[in-house]
């Protein structure tokens, strides 16, 4: 394992039952902010991890779900009570693995858009032909290809990833991690994401790590997913209820990927309605 590091994190919230989430990749703590103002509104205390060559966390020499993991037990171990705790896309693979590996963390879980199994790393998981095709490793191209050192404007970035990245949505999601290096506008920029490490691990995010033998999460999981989405698909849930045999799964309608950005009152609601079950 790669040696124990702290994660950068923030905690909205003076008091009440604790949620943590973790963001996907490329993503960042800062990405739940809006949804987590909205339940610490509710009472609870939520803190936001980056997760480790991301956001503010340190840049390690490997990406390796198993140390992921460990990193983020050890903030919640630290929190001083078990947690609901909330993962997207790589996050969610760090935390369905947590909960196979330290479930006495944990209160409740959410997996958003992701099943516990292998993703190609090239091709899509269906045989329709509109599917699209795994992104990730052109968005990395994408954003090494961008010369930081002649780059002027955000904007001029927007415009250079417009062809990798046709989303706009997506497009906004990747630049908050493109920031001012140094104080000014003339500190230049640089990517708060380990471009170099995640092109060369990238098919280690693909996997599903196999988990301890014989385990299983027992608590209980809300398994969200978008209904325009192929990340999660009928032939992924016998293994999930094998591993989480307490599991309930909401699709949300018209979002992919990104559901709490697509449809981010819906996920709220659901999110709500699911901690009013694990804290009762």
């Amino acid at each position: 394992m790669t040696d124990p590091i702290r994660l950068a994190a923030r905690t909205l919230g003076e008091a009440g039952p604790r949620v943590v989430f973790v963001h996907g990749l490329f993503g960042q703590g800062k990405n739940w902010t809006t949804i987590a103002r909205k339940l610490a509104e509710d009472g609870h205390r939520v803190t936001l991890l980056d997760l480790p060559n991301h956001g503010h966390s340190p840049w390690t020499d490997r990406v390796d779900y198993g140390d992921m993991a460990e990193f983020v037990a050890a903030e919640i171990g630290l929190l001083g009570n078990p947690v609901t705790l909330v993962g997207h896309s790589m996050g969610g693979k760090v935390a369905m693995l947590l909960a196979l590996r330290r479930p006495e963390l944990l209160r409740g879980l959410v997996v958003v858009d992701i099943a516990p199994t292998d993703y190609p790393e090239k091709g899509g998981r269906t045989e329709d032909p509109d599917e699209e095709a795994s992104p990730f490793a052109a968005f990395i191209e994408a954003m090494q290809s961008i010369d930081l050192d002649a780059l002027g404007t955000r904007e001029e970035a927007d415009q250079r990833l417009r062809d990798a990245v046709p989303s706009t949505m997506v497009r906004s999601f990747l630049l908050q991690s493109l920031v001012r290096d140094g104080i000014g506008a003339g500190g230049g920029w640089k990517w708060r994401l380990n471009l170099e490490t995640l092109a060369r691990d990238l098919g280690e995010l693909r996997r599903f790590p196999a988990p301890p033998p014989g385990a299983s999460y027992d608590g209980p999981v809300l398994w969200i997913a978008g209904a325009n989405s192929t990340y999660v698909l009928d032939e992924d849930r016998p293994r999930m209820d094998a591993l989480f045999p307490a599991t309930r799964l909401v699709r949300v309608k018209n979002a992919g990927h990104w559901v709490h950005s697509e449809q981010p009152e819906v996920f709220l609601e659901a999110v709500r309605r699911f901690l009013r079950q694990v804290e009762q």
